[in-house]
């Protein structure tokens, strides 16, 4: 079967040096890989010589033509989200593959930052790459098919995730489900919730964000 090829904006070292991290930053439903590339100058300010990149979804979105998705949501159960991140993780999985090569750096060295759809498919991936990534950073996301890590979390990366108390788009409970299912599988994870935060990534969620990465790659 030949997977879907996929590429977006990217951005390299801010020190100017060879890339010793690389952080895949994945989007949200209806966006594009723009939409998180502009969170580097602030994530570059922890990790100065971190290569990032945005990769553009495989799918133009159902409902928003000049964006991108990683499945369709005109079903929203439970069932439908696995559904969704399972059909899709193949892709991703492969452009972490390629991405980790051409950078010579290995999964101790990789962190995915994903936004709503992208931290339900950061979650999924990660956690079943035979190989740990260093972490994952979720914002305003949920996991899908809690019921399944147990058999099938073959890696246990660190996890902060971060969600606006006042999201109507992805409820906050979606949060504490997901920190539930996570710490039963012995997941270490981390959680904030941002007073007044709507499906964003609120001031606050960044800067623990930053804080977060900063202490995956202490710099000396």
């Amino acid at each position: 079967m030949t997977i879907v090829k996929i590429d977006g904006p990217r951005q390299a070292p801010a020190s100017g040096k060879k890339a010793e991290q690389l952080v895949i930053l994945v989007h949200g439903y209806g966006a594009d890989g723009s939409d998180l590339i502009g969170l580097t100058p602030f994530l570059a300010r922890v990790l100065p010589n971190a290569t990032f990149v945005a990769p553009n979804a495989p799918e133009r979105c159902d409902m928003s033509p000049m964006g991108y998705q990683w499945f369709p949501i005109t079903q929203f159960d439970p069932s439908s989200r696995l559904t969704g991140v399972q059909s899709a993780a193949p892709i991703l999985d492969q452009f972490i593959d390629e991405e980790l090569a051409s950078h010579g750096l290995t999964e101790e060295n990789l962190v995915l930052v994903g936004f709503s759809q992208g931290t339900m498919m950061s979650l999924h991936v990660a956690l079943r790459r035979p190989a740990q990534v260093a972490g994952i950073l979720g914002f305003s996301g949920l996991l899908a098919g809690p019921e399944l890590l147990a058999d099938q979390a073959v890696s246990k990366p660190p996890v902060l995730l971060i969600h606006g108390d006042m999201d109507d788009m992805l409820p906050v409970q979606n949060l504490h489900d997901a920190v539930s299912a996570l710490t039963a599988v012995d997941i270490n994870v981390e959680w904030h919730v941002s007073q007044g935060a709507g499906h964003t990534i609120a001031q606050d969620g960044l800067e623990l964000g930053m804080d977060f990465l900063g202490r995956l790659f202490p710099q000396n």
